[in-house]
């Protein structure tokens, strides 16, 4: 079992990055929702937390194995719980999974059944047998989904909370909000302004920093 891998990440793809270790590229599938993030570190060197499934047909004898890669080992815990749903497969859970692990479990913890259908590839009855297998069983991370990857938003200053403030009022998820600004604070310097924080931010989010 591979646990983890670091590496240089050298490109980051719809679906995938490319993690390259030892003169080796290692082609990783991703989730939806980190692929800002990971563009973001592209060129330099992250550890990303793996699970290693096996794809194809077994029959046919064309087998193959597929890495699957999380920033966060939390992440990757709560995927193995997310997959354990019958019908939620490997790669259906890579799409679907467009929103953080804290708001699909808050969502699952609350019985929103209407917010986890918003989700690409989950319909109706999805979202209700998601909700009845696992509600009970992510609490935890639920319970993680304000202060999510342990960002602390008391250590902004008073530009960048401004900043989280209009882009909470956008539409942007608090936490989602806090971990592009934090990430942002680490890449550049001399930002001042919320409005060149919400600029370095959104940056960050669609993957053009870095």
């Amino acid at each position: 079992m591979i646990s983890h891998v670091t590496g240089q990440l050298a490109d980051v793809h719809e679906e995938s990055v490319v993690l390259e270790r030892g003169g080796v590229g290692y082609t990783v599938a991703v989730p939806q929702y980190s692929i800002g993030e990971l563009a973001a570190c592209r060129g330099r060197e992250v550890t990303l937390h793996t699970l290693l499934f096996l794809e194809g047909n077994q029959t046919g004898g064309h087998i193959e194995p597929q890495l699957i890669g999380f920033m966060h080992p939390e992440d990757k815990h709560f995927f193995r719980r997310f997959i354990s749903v019958k019908g939620i497969g490997v790669r259906k859970a890579l799409k679907a999974l467009t929103d953080s692990p804290g708001h699909v479990a808050s969502w699952i913890e609350e019985g929103d059944v209407q917010a986890l259908k918003q989700l690409p590839g989950i319909g109706p009855r999805a979202a209700e047998l998601i909700v009845a297998e696992l509600k009970g069983k992510v609490a935890d991370h639920a319970l993680a989904a304000s202060a999510e990857r342990g960002i602390d938003a008391s250590r902004f200053s008073a530009a960048q909370r401004d900043a989280l403030e209009i882009m909470i009022a956008l539409g942007d998820g608090r936490s989602d909000a806090e971990q592009w600004l934090e990430r942002a604070g680490q890449l550049t310097a001399d930002v001042e302004t919320p409005d060149e924080w919400l600029r370095v931010a959104y940056r960050v989010k669609t993957g053009a920093h870095g």
